[in-house]
């Protein structure tokens, strides 16, 4: 019998004997989905999601490699395999994102931000609050440090969640392969950090400010922007 994955996790829905591939693949699939594997994060090795499903060996790597295919899933030799996108609609803008320019990346996630901040300060509850102040304590705690850029990811995200619109966040879900290694080599060539601008953002969205969250986001990335010409 083919049991749910558990991962300290409730339990799913057993999966039913026909196309076995097509079940797990969809178990998988609904993990992702679901939050329980973000995106970034690496999966269950095959060994493990072989005992967590109770299927084969060989039905596991073709439902990950299904999810590969879909564009949700990227092998990483001597890593591990992740989760890159939260659809296969994700997955597929995401490739087409690896190939754009800085700059166009940053225009648009200005446009994203900036109404994702607005909206995330009509609409944050306590939990939105409370993960907001972790990852802005995180990320002000020493950008020298790599896990600095990290936080700094994660609370831009959480703040196009705070919004708790599901399409702005899985669009934005698509963005993310680009985005942190973006951050990554505009800090390793300039060294700044935008704490101030940052906890702006941050607390006018706690304050439930919608104007005053969307002008610090706006404000934030016209900095960024002033660092191209043209």
């Amino acid at each position: 019998m083919i049991v749910a994955i558990r991962c300290n996790l409730p339990l799913m829905q057993h999966v039913r004997r026909t196309s076995l591939i097509a079940q797990v693949t969809e178990l998988l699939r609904e993990e992702i989905r679901a939050g329980r594997w973000p995106v970034g994060s690496r999966i269950p090795t095959e060994p493990e999601l072989t005992e967590l499903t109770g299927t084969g060996r060989n039905t596991v790597r073709e439902a990950v490699q299904a999810l590969v295919h879909a564009g949700m899933l990227e092998r990483r030799q001597g890593s591990g395999t992740y989760v890159i996108a939260a659809s296969g609609l994700g997955g597929t803008l995401s490739s087409y994102f690896a190939d754009a320019h800085e700059r166009d990346v940053l225009e648009l996630r200005q446009a994203l931000d900036t109404t994702a901040a607005a909206l995330a300060a009509k609409r944050r509850d306590d939990d939105d609050i409370a993960r907001l102040r972790e990852l802005l304590d995180l990320r002000n705690q020493g950008w020298d440090r790599p896990e600095a850029i990290d936080a700094d990811v994660a609370l831009h995200r959480a703040i196009v969640a705070a919004s708790h619109n599901a399409v702005y966040l899985e669009f934005y879900d698509s963005l993310l392969p680009v985005i942190e290694p973006d951050v990554r080599e505009r800090t390793a060539r300039t060294g700044e950090s935008f704490d101030a601008e940052h906890a702006a953002v941050v607390e006018a969205v706690i304050a439930g400010d919608a104007e005053a969250a969307a002008r610090a986001a706006r404000c934030f990335f016209s900095e960024l922007l002033a660092q191209y010409p043209g």
